[in-house]
């Protein structure tokens, strides 16, 4: 029979699943048609063992009608192999039994299923065919092989992210702060999906869910805790966990509060750094809630520092002069001083760095001397004072006053305190009309009793009176009149802090608080200029607006730069110009201390019944202590002048080398020279005052004046006032001269120079000078009358200390130390004199020694216990010295005849006669050393 090509049987592929397709009825072609639909094979075992039957197209034979095969038959109906189709199938089908059709598709490697997870390809069956060779071999129908690989659980989750961060607020509960999630690289479904989180930090009060939710459990504090740190994990369906745990940082918030954030509560400057940013990186929270406009005031507050605010603390005549007013000014309440010295017993501040700051607490006052404040006012004219008062009080308190020293104690003028109003009276002088006029100025103002320091300045031009207060203008709002006064001859007095009354009660209307500046200037107004000079602060804010926002925020300050007031719409460049706020403070060496700061904030929103507030943000700007100057004078301490030179005109320089030099010391103990002003330097004698009748010490005052300073002298010394260079007074005090024209009694002055700067905040050492006066001393007469007359007459001065007369040749005074070469000189022959009067006691005491050893032998020697021998080792020496010296002198005589001998007390005693015989004399002069003394006879 012949045989037909193989085919595949029903049911005959093991392992694999036949689908049978619901139209198909026909049973052959469900064969072809069938499939194997989903073989798992483990990548371990790539083996796929696929059995395959095949049997004839035809009807099956029944059991009583078998067909017997010839031998060919059965060659033909074994399978000998199989064939797969399809291109890179990773899979090869091998024959088990070729009589049965079994074989077996394997893997020729691993599978991956990450890699490829299914594999479909065709398979087809061939018999042996024909005959030995094998040829005309049947093939049967393809049928399709449809793989999927089953995964194996070979990797672990992995999260996405290397940590996670979420921040939250205070007090809610949320439904989830922040999601984590993982992923897995398996293929399957099983494998590949996550199927729960974990938190393993034990103990938070966090929980995590199957998809990787984070949320709290109960509500957070952020003072409790401001961040959590958590570590999570996670696990896939096949209970892998994950290769790495994830860090989640969750950062609590407190409740959102609209505020300033970013500002820095203390601000350290250092003096001469110029301006320094006080808000670099400030910025507004406004909790997300919508604005439409906002509006900023900033306030530094100085007030307790000086007069309220870090001002240059000179005198208040130097301040006028730096701020261009011209001459004529009093300073009525001065630094106490040698010249100025009423104020001297007035209780003072002294706590803001030598500010000079006076005290009045109702029962002080003071009175102005005579001559300080012309008697009659030359109008126009000008007051000026800085007050701090308050609160008031019903009686009158009085700060400036001029009055009748007797009788009738009538009022001139005056500038009083009277329930919060200042009011100043102004009496006109006796006129020809008697009719009424103005003659009291009053104005209501809240700055009178606001314990704060406020500068007041009067303009006074009949009727007209002009008061500024912090150099803004007020009009007075009451003027009354009365009658000019009556004409007399009672001389008025001046007093500050209260008014002279005379008799018992003395003074009245005392005033309370604080004065300092009282200035008069008679005959003319100070200018608005000079006015906002004097008030102008030297430390403040500033700003520097950048282009982009200069027009979209508004920016005004008050006249002292204490405060400032922004106002804009737009957050975002209302910002950029508050980090561009800064602190200056233009002083070389400004008060250390703190200035309190303070913000506040105004908003509209569209919403006002939701519309938020911001509250004040404070802090404090902290001025270090700047590096104080030392100022050194130095220059010639001693030194010698003529007489005449005293006498003379020009008289004598007492500070011909000084000089001035300032210095700060560094933190590495090295000192560098600076450069500054000075304010005063005084010249004090030290002893008795100078006598006006014959002694004064004088300057040019052209030079004083050309460099814009101020001399005042009197019998205590000098003192030169004014701001200006170190170099500038250097030169003004080489000019300073001491003359006296009675030099007879004087032997030797000393005087005292200090200056300092800032009204006595820095000052010098104090550099003191002597100055001998060398004398022309004449011929003195000796004891018998005997006269020598020199060539040239001796110089010499008194030295109190040694109470002597010291000599000295006119060789001497060509140079400046001749007195020190005299000095040593007569020292060293002083010292002589002492050596050879030893070595003659001790010869003396010697002989006394032999005449004992024989006394016995000489008894009838003369008894001299009662006598008194008076040896005189000077004239000796000197009638010695002298004859040496005549020799000498008489061999230079010769040559010049101008040197003459020194006169001494020896050679006194020799007469011009017995000049000749010196040397005759000299072999006896042991007989002439010893002379009776019989004064005990």
């Amino acid at each position: 029979m012949q045989a037909e090509a193989p085919v595949w049987v029903l049911g005959e592929v093991w392992g694999c699943t036949v689908i049978k397709a619901p139209e198909c009825t026909d049973e052959a072609q469900r064969f072809h048609r069938m499939t194997c639909s989903e073989q798992q094979i483990n990548p371990a075992n790539p083996s796929l063992i696929v059995r395959v039957k095949t049997g004839w197209t035809g009807p099956p034979a029944e059991a009583t009608d078998r067909v017997k095969l010839d031998p060919l038959a059965v060659s033909q109906a074994e399978i000998c192999g199989f064939r797969i189709h399809g291109q890179n199938v990773p899979f090869e089908a091998v024959v088990l039994d070729k009589s049965t059709g079994e074989g077996v598709i394997r893997a020729k490697d691993k599978l991956d299923c990450e890699l490829q997870k299914e594999h479909t390809f065709t398979i087809q069956a061939y018999d042996c065919g024909e005959g030995p060779d094998g040829g005309n071999m049947k093939k049967s129908h393809k049928a399709t092989v449809h793989i999927q690989v089953n995964d194996m659980n070979e990797y672990s989750p992995v999260f996405k992210e290397k940590s996670y961060k979420a921040t939250v607020i205070e007090g809610k509960k949320y439904d989830s702060i922040l999601k984590v999630e993982a992923v897995d690289a398996d293929c399957s479904f099983q494998f590949s999906q996550i199927c729960s989180y974990e938190i393993v930090t034990p103990d938070v009060p966090f929980t995590i869910d199957k998809d990787g939710n984070i949320k709290n459990t109960e509500k957070l504090n952020y003072s409790k805790e401001r961040m959590y740190k958590l570590t999570v994990t996670s696990y896939d369906c096949g209970k892998n966990r994950a290769s790495e745990d994830v860090l989640v940082k969750i950062n609590i918030k407190p409740t959102c509060k609209p505020s300033w954030q970013g500002f820095n509560k203390r601000i350290e400057y250092e003096p001469g750094t110029g301006s320094l940013a006080l808000f670099p990186s400030m910025h507004l929270e406004t909790c997300e809630e919508p604005i439409t406009s906002i509006q900023v005031s900033i306030m530094l507050e100085t007030n307790h520092i000086g007069k309220g605010c870090d001002r240059d603390t000179y005198s208040e005549k130097s301040l006028h002069k730096l701020c261009g007013a011209s001459a004529g000014t009093v300073e009525l309440l001065p630094t106490p001083s040698n010249s100025a010295n009423w104020t001297v017993g007035l209780p003072t501040d002294n706590g803001h760095d030598s500010d000079q700051v006076f005290e009045f607490n109702g029962t002080q006052a003071i009175k102005v001397p005579e001559g300080v404040v012309s008697t009659t006012l030359k109008e126009p004219f000008t007051i000026s004072v800085w007050m701090r008062h308050g609160p008031g009080g019903r009686e009158k308190e009085t700060i400036l006053c001029n009055s009748d020293k007797t009788e009738m104690n009538r009022h001139h003028y005056s500038l009083y305190v009277h329930n919060c109003r200042l009011v100043l009276l102004l009496r006109q002088e006796p006129t020809e009309s008697e009719n009424y006029k103005p003659a009291e100025f009053h104005w209501k103002l809240d700055q009178v009793c606001d314990k704060e320091w406020h500068h007041y300045v009067l303009n006074i031009e009949f009727p007209a009176v002009t008061l500024f207060v912090d150099g803004a203008t007020f009009e007075p709002f009451l003027v009354t009149e009365d009658y000019p006064l009556h004409a007399s001859k009672i001389e008025t007095q001046l007093t500050i802090g209260a008014c002279w009354q005379g008799g018992s009660a003395l003074m009245t209307q005392y005033f309370r608080g604080n004065l300092a500046g009282l200035m008069i200037r008679s005959g003319k107004l100070e200018n608005k200029k000079v006015i906002d000079c004097l008030y102008t602060c030297k430390e403040g804010l500033d700003v520097q607006l950048p282009e982009e926002v200069a027009s979209a925020v508004k920016v005004e300050f008050n006249p002292n730069q204490s405060s400032l007031t922004l106002e804009g719409d737009d957050i975002e460049s209302f910002e950029k110009v508050m980090q561009h706020i800064s602190y200056l403070n233009s002083r070389q060496f400004p008060t250390p201390g703190i200035r309190h700061l303070r913000v506040s904030t105004t908003v509209k929103c569209f919403n006002e019944e939701t519309c938020i507030s911001v509250p004040d943000s404070e802090g404090y700007v902290m001025v270090l202590q700047p590096e104080e100057p030392k100022i050194s004078l130095s220059g010639i301490d001693h030194f010698a002048r003529g007489a005449a030179e005293f006498e003379s005109t020009e008289g004598v320089t007492l500070f011909p080398e000084l000089r001035i030099v300032s210095t700060i010391t560094r933190e590495v103990e090295v000192e560098v020279e600076i450069m500054h002003n000075l304010d005063t330097c005084e010249v004090t004698v030290v002893g008795d005052e100078l006598n006006g009748d014959h002694e004064s010490l004088e300057v040019d005052l052209a030079q004083i004046q050309q460099r814009a300073l101020e001399m005042s002298s009197s019998n205590v010394g000098m003192v030169i006032t004014g701001v200006n260079t170190m170099a500038n007074y250097e030169q003004v005090l080489h000019l300073i001269r001491y003359r006296n024209w009675h030099t007879e009694a004087l032997f030797d002055r000393k005087f005292k120079l200090v200056c300092s700067e800032l009204n006595g905040r820095y000052i010098s050492n104090e550099f003191k000078v002597e100055v001998n006066v060398i004398h022309t001393a004449n011929p003195m007469d000796h004891a018998n009358n005997a006269m020598v007359q020199p060539q040239q007459p001796l110089l010499g001065f008194y030295h109190p200390k040694y109470q002597m007369l010291i000599c000295v040749h006119p060789l001497f005074t060509v140079v400046p130390s001749a007195a020190t070469i005299v000095i040593v000189v007569c020292v060293s022959f002083l010292v002589f004199m002492i050596i050879l009067g030893v070595f003659r006691i001790r010869a003396a005491h010697q002989g006394t020694l032999r005449d004992q050893e024989n006394g016995k032998e000489n008894e009838m020697d003369w008894d001299d216990s009662a006598l008194t021998i008076t040896v005189n080792p000077m004239e000796t020496y000197e009638d010695q010295h002298s004859s040496e010296e005549e020799g000498d002198e008489e061999e230079e005589d010769s040559e010049d005849g101008e040197e003459e001998d020194d006169i001494t007390s020896a050679e006194s005693d020799s007469s011009e006669d017995e000049g000749g015989e010196q040397e005759d004399q000299q072999g006896s002069s042991r007989q002439q050393q010893l002379e009776w003394d019989d004064s005990t006879y």
